[in-house]
């Protein structure tokens, strides 16, 4: 038996893949904006940190 036909057999199944999207979009979507709002030294801040030699 393939998968496929495991998934079929779950009542509303189908209400997964959508909700996952929707949670996707929406966190896309708030960073996207977080990244646009956030202050421009704090942004120049955390870009720099990959490159600060304290260990």
């Amino acid at each position: 038996m393939k998968f496929i036909n495991y998934l079929k057999s779950i009542t509303g199944v189908s209400i997964y893949p959508m909700t996952s999207l929707l949670i996707f979009t929406v966190f896309f979507i708030l960073a996207a904006f977080w990244a646009l709002k956030a202050d421009k030294r704090m942004m120049d801040h955390i870009s720099n940190i990959p490159l600060d030699d304290r260990s």
